[in-house]
């Protein structure tokens, strides 16, 4: 048994997707492994129920541990935090306790230029990603402040450097970073440990990304020194893994990028 035996982890934006070669396309999906692998019991959500299923259907017949999928869309037509209080709610009545909240989830409309940008186009990144993690947030915080539990969230490279044809992505990506320090420095009395991660892996959507909007990727997507983007399972998902650790709490409120499985905390 792994040291989160016992603990429950919601993981946003967990469901299963793949890549044109057949292997695992999806950040949330390998956080879900990485976690599934030390023992948790876990809370998926997503806009789509087909994949949260073919999720939970792996994660439970290859690990023996327990899995409540939940489909919840944080939106600009939604009343978000009752969605998002209901995630919280079937979590605590399936497992007890909140021990780690991951905040993946994300939409945008990659590609688009600020100029061409529409305000439904800037809505879907802002509330997919910056109201969902601050509903989230906010939600399992009593939770989280009994269990001293962890929260991490994501934010991209889109906002650390400006990247051509992401301008709401970046601005959301931003302001979940900008969030996380807060709550690092105004929840750290209370043993909550909260991090950012800026990740860069090959996942579905960035071969879909590449696929529709080449001359957007060739601007943006630089292979890292190492040769390889990072593995979401194996590397994203382990530090994921590690930041739920006792033994990280001292790094509360870094920002730790990985880009080819090199970790840096500007």
């Amino acid at each position: 048994m792994g040291f989160l035996a016992n603990k429950t982890a919601i993981i946003t934006g967990a469901g299963k997707a793949v890549l044109s070669n057949g292997k695992c396309g999806s950040i949330g999906y390998g956080i879900a492994t990485a976690y599934a692998k030390e023992g948790a019991n876990l809370v998926i959500t997503g806009r789509n129920m087909q994949k949260l299923e073919d999720a939970k259907a792996d994660l439970e017949r290859d690990y023996g541990i327990k899995v409540l999928i939940v489909q919840a869309d944080v939106c600009d037509s939604a009343d978000n935090e009752a969605v998002v209080q209901n995630v919280v709610k079937q979590a605590v009545d399936a497992f007890g306790d909140i021990h780690v909240l991951i905040n993946n989830a994300q939409a945008s409309a990659s590609g688009v230029t600020l100029a061409d940008h529409t305000t439904e186009q800037f809505n879907l990144a802002i509330y997919s990603g910056l109201y969902a993690t601050f509903y989230y947030m906010k939600a399992c915080y009593p939770y989280l402040a009994k269990t001293k539990g962890s929260v991490i969230n994501f934010a991209s490279g889109a906002g650390l450097f400006g990247n051509f044809g992401q301008c709401a992505y970046a601005a959301a990506k931003e302001g979940i970073r900008g969030l996380t320090r807060v709550a690092a420095t105004e929840w750290g009395k209370d043993g909550i440990n909260v991090n950012i991660i800026c990740p860069l892996a090959w996942t579905s959507q960035l071969e879909k990304f590449q696929q529709a909007y080449p001359e957007a990727f060739e601007k943006n997507v630089k292979m890292p020194p190492l040769g390889h983007y990072g593995d979401v399972e194996t590397e994203i998902g382990r530090v994921c893994v590690q930041l739920a650790s006792p033994d990280f709490k001292f790094m509360t409120g870094e920002t730790i990028t990985l880009e080819g499985g090199l970790g840096q905390r500007p």
